[in-house]
């Protein structure tokens, strides 16, 4: 089942079921207003929800044309954004970028920030920039929705606090980030508004590509026109979803509605590509001594994208601009 949010004027839209194929959709409203509002009681609407899928897949229920620039991210706004940073990849080359060692427990015990989750960008939103010294990034990533999850709840009872799954393209200002987290704080400034996926979908739609808490299929990241990454999210994101829910359990519960990121989606094998520009620049700088591609600057243009075996759009596409504002 495909879920997505209608702008229509307000802050969190009108919930909409999308058809499998992405052409068209059907409004959702007499079951829940907002993504949030079926979260909030999915045990009851998760089933009219599917009912009316079924009725959409069928034809026997009215339906209207999708056009993506039409729709919010799948949650405009959400209670949390909390992301962590499950591919080690990316964790070793983007510190080795800021000349910083990975910590002793890199492999035991996840990283996670929490973002600012009042105001996302839609997935064909411009990405505003006012100072391209800032050094403008994209991420791109996947992610979880979840519903009410306790504290102390462990990987293995995970599975079901996962409702739905997305993408993500977490900008960062890269040029900020060492300046701010000198200060023993974490990240603020250097983590503007991020922009998720048209589609979020539950894990059973993604088939046998969804276990073990990961999404074994590949994400693609183009600038610009070109292909720079077409990463394999499954192998080696080391902390799965169900992982990353127990370390964010452990002192706390969460409400539903709350987002939860991968971070970068990031592989060895350099034949992959980057999913963001900081690891480009590290490879470079490894191998050439400095750092050759420059961050997005306005005019530059960033498509994410993750398709199953038979080539289908599972989340849409975000594709943005970065634009000049003041």
């Amino acid at each position: 089942m495909k879920l997505a949010t209608l702008k229509d004027g307000t802050r969190d839209g009108r919930l909409i079921v999308v058809k499998r194929d992405n052409t068209a959709y059907a409004l959702a409203t007499n079951v829940a207003l907002t993504l949030q509002a079926a979260l909030d009681d999915w045990e009851t609407k998760e089933p009219q929800l599917r009912a009316l899928d079924a009725q959409l897949e069928a034809g026997t229920v009215q339906s209207r044309p999708l056009d993506v620039s039409a729709l919010h991210a799948p949650l405009p706004r959400a209670y949390e954004w909390v992301d962590g940073s499950a591919y080690l990849n990316h964790v070793i080359l983007v510190r080795k970028a800021r000349g910083a060692e990975p910590p002793e427990t890199l492999k035991t015990d996840p990283l996670v920030y929490q973002g600012g989750s009042g105001d996302f960008l839609a997935p064909t939103a411009d990405i505003p920039l006012a100072d391209e010294a800032w050094g403008l990034d994209f991420e791109g990533e996947v992610c979880a929705i979840l519903g009410d999850t306790p504290q102390g709840t462990k990987a293995e009872n995970a599975a079901p606090h996962v409702k739905l799954l997305m993408l993500a393209n977490d900008v960062s200002l890269r040029n900020l980030i060492p300046n701010e987290l000198a200060k023993g704080f974490g990240f603020f400034q250097s983590k503007p508004a991020t922009a998720f996926s048209p589609f979020a979908v539950t894990p059973d739609e993604l088939g046998a590509a969804w276990h073990d808490g990961r999404i074994h299929l590949r994400l693609r990241s183009v600038l610009n026109g070109q292909q720079v990454g077409d990463t394999d999210a499954g192998p080696e994101m080391h902390f799965s979803f169900f992982d990353l829910i127990q370390h964010l359990c452990k002192t706390r519960s969460y409400t539903a509605g709350t987002i939860l990121g991968s971070g970068t989606v990031s592989n060895a094998d350099r034949e992959r590509g980057i999913s963001c520009l900081a690891e480009r620049r590290m490879i470079e700088t490894i191998e050439q001594g400095a750092p050759k591609t420059p961050f997005m600057k306005p005019g530059d243009t960033i498509d994410i994208e993750m398709t199953d075996a038979e080539g289908r759009s599972v989340f849409g596409r975000i594709s943005q601009k970065v634009v000049k504002v003041p």
